[in-house]
């Protein structure tokens, strides 16, 4: 039962990572650990703040102490002075009890001022440490974005490939027909012209009812060519004069001068 819950276990844990890691964003992890050692680095900076503050009340009242004893030492003269022996004795015993107190200010600002060193120290190696950081980390995701935008474009190509393949296929499919449709009708009208087939509009003739035409059409022409000619009096081929006037007929020109004379 156990070795089942743990493969379970690790079944689950493996499916967590991989969707994890699929929607995960390293420049967004790069950040946030950017963030947290900017955070770390602010309570480095504000244990050095605290720690000279201390340093500087132990100074305060040392100086304190050093200026309370001075008073006691001139309270001791004064006392002696006016022969009051008692007096001084006090005052030279609390200036004594100062001086200890002074010198305890003494140690513990001298631990102070050795802690405060060292954060400094570990304060300006940390900040090294985040500025090398954040540079990297600008790097990363340049490099992170410039690889992402060359995919979407790997991507696109490889999308456009495709697609190109399947429009050659497309064009291929539409020259074939159209190949097709042309022999097909080039075929048709070879049947149609040689008879075989009778063409619906009547457009189409064959070779023997073309020729008909044509010498039923030039018969045509020269009668026309033959009756303009008589009328308009020109000899034909193989006659004698320049003109000829049938009876009854005066060609256009005859009549022309024959007006002209009688006007002379």
């Amino acid at each position: 039962m156990a070795g089942i819950l743990e493969r379970l276990s690790m079944i689950f844990k493996s499916k967590a990572n991989k969707a994890l890691d699929k929607h995960e964003d390293p420049r967004e992890t790069l950040d946030y650990s950017y963030e947290r050692q900017r955070e770390l680095l602010q309570k480095v900076r504000r244990g050095v703040a605290d720690v000279a503050t201390s340093r500087k009340r132990v100074e305060l009242q040392a100086t304190q102490l050093g200026q309370e004893m001075d008073k006691l030492t001139l309270a001791a003269q004064r006392a002696l002075a006016q022969g009051r022996e008692d007096l001084a004795r006090e005052a030279l015993t609390r200036k004594s009890g100062l001086q200890g107190q002074l010198a305890d200010l003494q140690t513990q600002h001298a631990s102070l001022a050795a802690e405060e060193e060292k954060l400094v120290r570990a304060s300006t190696r940390l900040q090294a440490k985040v500025e090398a950081f954040r540079t990297r980390k600008e790097t990363i995701k340049a490099q992170y974005s410039a690889a992402e935008a060359q995919t979407r474009v790997n991507d696109a190509f490889s999308g456009l490939s495709e697609e190109m393949g399947d429009v050659g296929q497309a064009i291929q499919r539409a020259e074939d027909k159209t190949q097709q449709m042309q022999a097909r009708a080039g075929a048709v009208d070879e049947l149609i012209a040689s008879g075989a087939l009778e063409d619906p509009t009547g457009m189409v003739q064959d070779d023997i009812t073309r020729e008909l035409d044509a010498m039923a059409s030039g018969s045509g022409v020269e009668s026309e060519l033959e009756a303009m000619k008589s009328q308009l009096g020109i000899a034909g081929p193989g006659t004698t004069g320049a003109q000829q006037v049938q009876p009854g007929f005066t060609s256009p020109a005859i009549e022309a001068d024959q007006q002209k004379g009688q006007q002379q």
